[in-house]
């Protein structure tokens, strides 16, 4: 038992080393796009907001132009403690002008020449602490529920946000094609993230293999589907403002048909860690289960929870796009119209795609973990059963042996 606890703690020491290592290269990784030409001969600083003018705003309705004025003290950079004047340009947009009161802190870029301050442009209120405390509150959570699995999950998290930024991202941007980069990357990140999950065990080949499935099969099915529906990448939120920036080359349709199963990755992982996990534990409570029984069993649990998975994917794409079907509705759109316009129809492609990808992961993910995770027990029978006819043999011909000298 001891010598059992050792090797566990020694794998669990292993896999956070293997965290901290994947963690620490994706962090050193450059993008190529660190020093971007709007911000070159600019510093951005924080600035607490200390006094408004609003007397040059412009309001019709809702809607504000013009600019408001601030005075900011400086809170950190070359000009910290300074009081300097920032200019919050207002373009009549509800979705990207900010209105800043007194007390509120604010993201501002300084253009300065030799020490003398040229210009300074307030972007945006500043939430980055806000979002650290909110960090820190889930991994608070996550560990306190989930123990080392939730301190596992947190170096998951981590990665995947790294090789979006650092990885994706940038072969994007450069051209890469976007399939072949998706598939690349959410190959990686299924198995990292399964590893994480279950460690060096069967367990992490059967859901990697189990979500890949379905993975692929999304991206066949995407592919087909955005030609056939005639799709174009610009549906995709600012997807027209690269094309503006210099970035005329990128194939966007490509890169919406990438998010297809890219968006639908983590709920396949999901849908596959269940069924194993499942599998896993009929197979420890019932070392003798074949393994059909055993792939029935996670049938079961695939059935079960293919519903809830098919409806959270549903949830998820159609959650950004209320506001879009209360125009519609508003607005009396025949529920025909509404279902045949390319927004609408892109987000019904996403959704029903990654849906059949789910469909596909589960009796492929049961099929796999009722092979892989009953051999082990297999073997052992198999074993135990020889080991069991030599023990019967040997005490035949002891028995023989006796009855003859008798």
């Amino acid at each position: 038992m001891k010598s059992m606890s050792f090797l566990k703690k020694k794998s669990m020491l292993l896999i956070i080393a293997i965290g901290l290592i994947l963690t620490a290269i994706l962090i050193a990784i450059p993008t190529g796009y660190e020093d971007a030409l709007i911000y070159q001969g600019m510093e951005r600083a924080v600035g607490e907001v200390v006094a408004v003018d609003n007397s040059a705003i412009k309001s019709s309705g809702v809607i504000q132009s013009g600019e408001q004025s601030c005075t900011l003290l400086i809170q950190d950079g070359t000009f910290k403690g300074q009081e300097i004047e920032g200019v919050n340009f207002l373009s009549g947009s509800l979705e990207k002008d900010k209105i800043f009161k007194e007390g509120d802190k604010a993201f501002v870029a300084i253009s300065h020449d030799n020490g003398e301050i040229a210009s300074v442009i307030i972007s945006d209120h500043y939430r980055l602490d806000k979002e650290a405390i909110l960090l820190a509150v889930f991994a608070v959570l996550l560990i306190l529920v989930a123990g080392k699995n939730g301190f596992l999950a947190i170096f998951s998290f981590a990665i995947t946000i790294l090789t979006i930024w650092k990885i994706l991202v940038p072969a994007y941007l450069n051209g890469y094609s976007p399939v072949w980069i998706g598939i690349g990357i959410t190959v990686f990140l299924t198995a990292v993230i399964t590893f994480f999950v279950f460690g060096f065990d069967r367990r992490t080949v059967t859901a990697s293999l189990g979500a890949l499935l379905g993975i692929f099969t999304t991206c066949i099915l995407g592919m087909i589907f955005t030609d056939l529906f005639k799709i174009n990448g610009a549906v995709m939120q600012d997807s027209e403002s690269l094309l503006y920036s210099g970035f005329q080359h990128l194939n966007l349709t490509a890169i919406f048909m990438s998010s297809i199963f890219i968006g639908a990755s983590g709920a396949m992982m999901d849908l596959s860690v269940d069924i194993t996990s499942a599998i896993h534990e009929v197979v420890e409570k019932k070392p003798e289960i074949g393994w059909k029984e055993a792939a029935r069993s996670g049938m079961n649990v695939g059935r079960a929870a293919m519903g809830t998975m098919t409806a959270t994917l549903l949830l998820a794409y159609s959650g950004g796009y209320i506001s879009l079907l209360m125009v519609f509705m508003a607005q009396g759109t025949p529920i025909d119209h509404i279902l045949n316009y390319k927004y609408v129809s892109a987000e019904i492609l996403d959704t029903i795609v990654g849906s059949i990808g789910l469909v596909t992961v589960a009796p492929f993910t049961a099929l796999v973990a009722g092979i892989l995770l009953t051999r082990k027990n297999y073997v052992k029978r198999r074993i135990l059963s020889k080991v069991q006819e030599t023990d019967d043999t040997e005490t035949e011909v002891s028995t023989g042996v006796a009855t003859t000298e008798v």
